[in-house]
């Protein structure tokens, strides 16, 4: 993907870490328990840079997205000074003064051995001092915010200083790619191998001592069990991208990354938890084990991961990116869907309270997705209401020669629409897109004017993707995450975008749709109140009741004992 150059040289903005002359050893101190090994204190004194020290240049500077997308935010006329703060497990009084007495995480980049390509968000240096000291932490960013380079800005101060040797991290399969790039834009000194190829070869990249950095995806790494989880196999620091994906502890790819043997373990996630607290715990569970357990009031755990988890929203954090501008759309459906939609829902309701004590939620699940799919398409007729506002909006966009990602959960919907919608030059993105075919989608969306309309799937569009050039979504059907509809919404509300991002979230009148709006809004209400400072509102866990409530029916007895 190309990317669009700075207005600023290179040399501009030069950003370095210094080996900082010590003149003080560490006094031996009684040591209490510690629960992470430690790094080792050379110094508790460090030097100021040299007076003449070349000065950061940030008046021309813009800022850098992930993937190289860059923004016109220009950068602030002066740095704050961001100290590094001991982390929780750091007792001994010779470790807390080892990062008590460094200098303010500015001055570790004010020399010319290493160059940063542009200017970081105050914010941003707020993450990366939040992560060099930890031995577990999360960097729970919304979407957007730049993990990806805080992460490895991150890393490089802990190589550079000598703290870490070897890197392992492990990220989703198409983000392999991502992640190589993001290193050589922001950490080009930095060697890293992805191991790939059969399994002679994999086995050889495993032992290969060169590379600082391996890079891993969550499959392959089950592939390589025992490679990855005996000796010698260590890592001074693992790092888990879209740490989400070791949330279930009973899960294979849990268990895998729980065996590695490690120092130093980071998640980073947008979507720490994805349907209830205990997605929390799962990966906590990695970090620090036995310090959450599941079923703790949502006060208890709040409490529990404040100083383990970082979490800023862009709202927060970009007072100057473009705004975010809802748009809920209440449509009725036509009258052959309301029919089919009335006599499923009748005859579902029906068969799930004759089941009496058998029923389960995923017997519930089933008729909530059949239901839904009506609200889209009507199976004997295929008429569409959300279709006939969709083409109605669609037409503006297009003539505003503007472009729109239209989202769905369902393939077979997305190809319903891309066969109406031609007329605006779709493109489709979703798991049948073979993986070799996505990069030349996007490009295509990107680039080619007469292309207006990308139709993607919540899936494939989950991770990895900035399409900030995309000023409307749609969110054709509501998901049951908020965090994943979350996500979607922030492929093209992000840093770089050029202008205010339109929302629309379609729903159709008087059917699940609306029931499931509510628990979205709960859901949402229940990441707010474990991640952000603030007292508990009315609410809370999705339960069983809730589920079930969907449809009037009570949780059999047999099931709520369970």
């Amino acid at each position: 993907m190309d990317q669009k150059q700075p207005d600023v040289r290179p040399e501009e903005l030069v950003v370095a870490i210094d080996s900082w002359p010590t003149s003080l050893s560490a006094p031996a101190v009684m040591s209490f328990k510690a629960d992470f090994p430690k790094p080792k204190v050379t110094s508790c004194c460090f030097e100021l840079p040299p007076q003449d020290s070349r000065p950061i240049q940030r008046s021309a500077m813009k800022q850098l997205g992930t993937n190289g997308r860059v923004s016109g935010r220009s950068c602030k006329p002066s740095v704050p000074r961001k100290r590094i703060k001991p982390p929780p497990d750091a007792i001994r009084l010779e470790d807390r003064l080892y990062y008590l007495l460094q200098p303010p995480i500015e001055h570790l980049f004010r020399t010319d051995s290493l160059h940063f390509p542009f200017q970081p968000f105050d914010y941003q240096y707020d993450g990366i001092a939040f992560l060099y000291p930890r031995h577990a932490g999360v960097l729970a960013d919304e979407m957007g915010l730049g993990k990806t380079m805080q992460a490895i800005t991150a890393i490089r101060l802990l190589l550079r200083k000598g703290e870490s040797r070897s890197v392992l991290l492990v990220c989703p399969k198409p983000l392999v790619t991502n992640w190589q790039r993001e290193f050589r834009v922001w950490a080009p000194e930095i060697s890293v191998t992805a191991i790939s190829g059969d399994p002679a070869r994999r086995r050889w990249l495993w032992r290969h001592p060169g590379a600082m950095v391996k890079l891993a995806n969550y499959e392959l790494l089950l592939r390589d069990e025992e490679i990855v989880t005996s000796p010698p196999t260590h890592f001074d620091l693992v790092v888990l991208d879209e740490a989400q994906r070791v949330k279930n502890s009973s899960s294979h790819t849990h268990r895998v990354v729980a065996n590695i043997d490690r120092t130093r373990t980071w998640a980073l996630t947008g979507t720490p938890i994805e349907n209830s607290a205990d997605d929390l715990v799962g990966i906590f569970d990695i970090l620090v084990p036995g310090h959450l357990s599941r079923g703790m009031p949502v006060a208890d755990l709040r409490e529990g991961v404040r100083d383990y988890v970082l979490r800023r929203t862009k709202d927060a954090v970009l007072k100057d990116l473009p705004p975010k501008l809802y748009r809920d759309t209440e449509i009725e459906l036509l009258p052959p869907q309301w029919h089919s939609y009335t006599l499923a829902e009748k005859e579902g309701v029906l068969r799930l309270a004759d089941m009496g004590e058998e029923v389960t939620i995923q017997h519930v699940f089933e008729l909530v997705l059949r239901l839904k799919q009506i609200c889209n398409f009507d199976p004997a007729t295929e008429a569409s209401a959300k279709l006939e506002q969709l083409q109605a909006d669609l037409e503006e966009v297009a003539a505003s020669r503007q472009k729109a990602i239209v989202f769905s959960q369902w393939v077979r919907t997305l190809e319903h629409l891309d066969h109406h919608l031609q007329h605006f030059g779709t493109l489709q993105y979703h798991g049948k897109v073979p993986t070799r075919k996505r990069d030349a989608v996007i490009n295509q969306f990107r680039d080619d004017p007469t292309r207006h309309v990308l139709l993607m799937s919540y899936g494939a569009g989950a991770v990895g993707l900035n399409l900030q050039f995309a000023t409307y979504v749609f969110l054709f059907d509501r998901w049951w995450n908020p965090a994943v509809e979350d996500q979607a919404i922030n492929r093209a509300h992000r840093i770089g975008a050029a202008g205010p991002v339109t929302v629309t979230r379609m729903t159709t009148q008087g059917t699940i749709e609306q029931r499931i709006h509510d628990v979205l809004e709960e859901k949402r209400e229940l990441m707010r109140l474990v991640l952000a400072d603030g007292k508990p509102a009315a609410a809370s866990l999705l339960s069983q009741d809730d589920i079930f409530g969907l449809f009037e029916l009570k949780v059999p007895k047999r099931r709520r004992s369970a």
